[in-house]
């Protein structure tokens, strides 16, 4: 039985590495590729003689990518500072306090992603235009803290009702209030899955292009810049400007993957 469930495991192990290495390994072959790897078959396991930069080159030098870039870090940025603030607060008081109806309202907190964006679309436009947020990436960034907040507060929930409670009431023994046993004892225990809700909302608003794409016109992020360019692009533009969208969510994970290495110590204790 030993045998067959390490069998199990490592097969499922290396299927999802597959599921996620597989299109990232085939999009870098059409990003480096040229125009002739892109319909290459079988395909290489390098690029070969068809590796050129050049259509990475030709697509970063398209104007308004660099800003379109820009606008995307900076909504993503925002997105994931604001989801951690709010959604981090929200999931600690989910963990440690009861009320009634509590488990309705992790129901509820889930339910607001079931609701269409798109029936909000038109609302948000004309809300965001008389503000003076639409076509600008704080505007983006506060639709796409929307869409992460709900996930947000309920990881952040699971990794509180983790850490027990006995040590917050042992700091409170030693003299120490709540704001303080919260500072100096969980927060760094949270620390591993705060890193994991920031990777979550940081991918989130990255990838997001329907609502970057009906708030923006002159101001859009990538996503929506690239919707519009590439639409008609040649095929291996088309993968440089993929490539472009992975390397920095790939990049941004590996940056804090040791808080997400850790946070499995921490669930399993």
């Amino acid at each position: 039985m030993k045998t067959v469930r390490r069998l199990v495991y490592a097969t499922g192990v290396v299927a999802l590495c597959a599921w996620v290495l597989v299109p990232i390994y085939f999009i870098t072959l059409g990003a480096f590729g040229g125009r002739a790897g892109v319909f290459k078959w079988p395909k290489g396991v390098l690029p070969g003689e068809t590796f050129s930069f050049a259509a990475m080159d030709t697509f970063l030098r398209i104007e308004g990518v660099a800003h379109a870039a820009f606008n995307s870090v900076i909504a993503a940025s925002i997105c994931m500072a604001l989801s951690i603030a709010l959604g981090a607060p929200a999931g600690y008081a989910l963990a440690r306090y009861s009320f009634p109806g509590q488990n309705l309202y992790r129901l509820l907190i889930l339910l607001t992603r079931a609701f269409p964006l798109a029936i909000l679309a038109l609302p948000l436009t004309v809300i965001f235009i008389r503000v003076g947020l639409y076509d600008t990436p704080v505007g983006v960034a506060l639709i796409h803290t929307a869409l992460a907040l709900p996930f947000a507060a309920l990881i952040s929930s699971s990794l509180f009702m983790g850490i027990p409670r006995e040590l917050e009431e042992a700091a409170w023994v030693f003299g120490c209030s709540r704001v303080q046993a919260f500072r100096k004892i969980v927060l760094p225990l949270a620390l591993p899955g705060i890193a994991a809700t920031a990777i979550f909302a940081f991918v989130i608003s990255w990838n997001e292009v329907f609502a970057a794409s009906i708030l923006t016109v002159r101001e859009r992020t990538l996503t929506a810049y690239l919707l519009t360019v590439l639409s008609e692009s040649p095929l291996h533009f088309r993968f440089a400007g993929g490539f472009l969208l992975i390397v920095p969510s790939i990049a941004f994970i590996f940056a804090v993957r040791k808080y997400l290495f850790a946070m499995w110590g921490i669930a399993n204790r």
